[in-house]
């Protein structure tokens, strides 16, 4: 068992080790400084020198210089402390890292990831703790990756830096001290393509991140009370592997999606639009949609556990479309 801290680390050492053209940046990142604000690049510094260094606090800056990097042939991986930073930086992630490949006619890749943590739950506050890969899988170029397991972390992670186009890569921060199996070292999973985490007849539940850990949860409980779920833990969450929901959706005939992130206008609402469209005979019930509430995340953990939506918000939606 390993932490999703510990994957990552052996993940981002096990591609610097591969690949000389593999390096590392952002705030804090080097061993002088910690190796990271929870030390997921601890030892990279040390044992690569220059290829892992440490950066001002300019996100403008060194995401910038991660387009430059990967343009001139370096497979960079930036760090951005928190996802809602990526704010600072949007113009150099959206206007020149997503595009650059097709204003070039794709004489030009853009081989970089951009790692972020976030989620709520920890008394980070509004500007720390949003979800926001709805802004990324809506940019044409840009990949978006969400593990929920420090396997998939780690696999995803080399995945990540072998693709030659932008990766956003969004860590679970609640989670990354939470144990689990460990990885194959050296085996990559490839980059859209959802896991089904569990088999079930009776109702499929799509999820990613926070979302996919607590739909095992549920499901596991309602097993007991006869209810057979099917759960699909997306990890690509941009390209979403279509086949795989799809198939399951067909076989089920009902659907519940899930995502941290409010509920308004996310990745929930894209699944939900076009199992409607494209399972209209085989569905059972209307697809429910879970999110969280339509408001800045709470600094009160009351409230903030309040925003957040909760287990029992997922098996309510679970037995809704059971009751169809």
């Amino acid at each position: 068992m390993v932490t999703t801290i510990q994957a990552l680390n052996w993940a981002l050492h096990d591609a610097m080790e591969a690949d000389p053209n593999v390096i590392v940046f952002g705030e804090d990142v080097a061993d002088p400084e910690g190796g990271g604000v929870i030390h997921i690049s601890a030892g990279l510094s040390s044992k690569y020198g220059n290829r892992c260094r440490s950066t001002p606090i300019s996100e403008m800056g060194f995401v910038g210089a991660g387009v430059g990097a990967a343009i001139a042939g370096m497979r960079p991986v930036v760090e951005i402390m928190l996802m809602n930073f990526t704010a600072v930086c949007m113009d150099q992630i959206t206007n020149h890292a997503a595009k650059i490949r097709f204003m070039s006619g794709g004489q030009t890749s853009v081989p970089l990831v951009i790692r972020m943590m976030t989620g709520a739950g920890m008394s980070n506050g509004g500007q720390h703790s949003d979800f926001l890969e709805a802004w990324f899988c809506h940019t044409p170029g840009i990949k978006v990756v969400a593990p929920s397991t420090p396997a998939d972390a780690y696999g995803l992670m080399l995945s990540s830096i072998r693709d030659d186009d932008p990766v956003i890569f969004i860590e679970l921060l609640p989670n990354h001290w939470t144990p689990g199996e460990a990885p194959v070292r050296g085996q990559a999973i490839p980059l859209g393509k959802a896991r089904v985490a569990r088999e079930g007849s009776d109702v499929s539940l799509i999820g990613y991140s926070r979302s996919a850990i607590d739909f095992l949860v549920v499901a596991e409980r309602l097993a007991s009370q006869g209810v057979n779920c099917e759960v699909i833990d997306l990890r690509t969450v941009s390209p979403i592997d279509w086949d795989t929901v799809y198939a399951s959706v067909a076989k089920t005939g009902r659907a519940v999606v899930a995502h941290e992130a409010v509920r308004s206008f996310g990745v929930g609402a894209e699944i939900s639009s076009r199992l409607h469209e494209r399972l209209w005979r085989e569905l059972k019930a209307p697809v429910q949609r879970i999110g969280s509430k339509d408001c800045p995340v709470p600094y009160s953990k009351p409230l903030e556990m309040g925003y957040l939506y909760s287990q029992a918000d997922l098996e309510q939606a679970i037995r809704t479309v059971l009751a169809n």
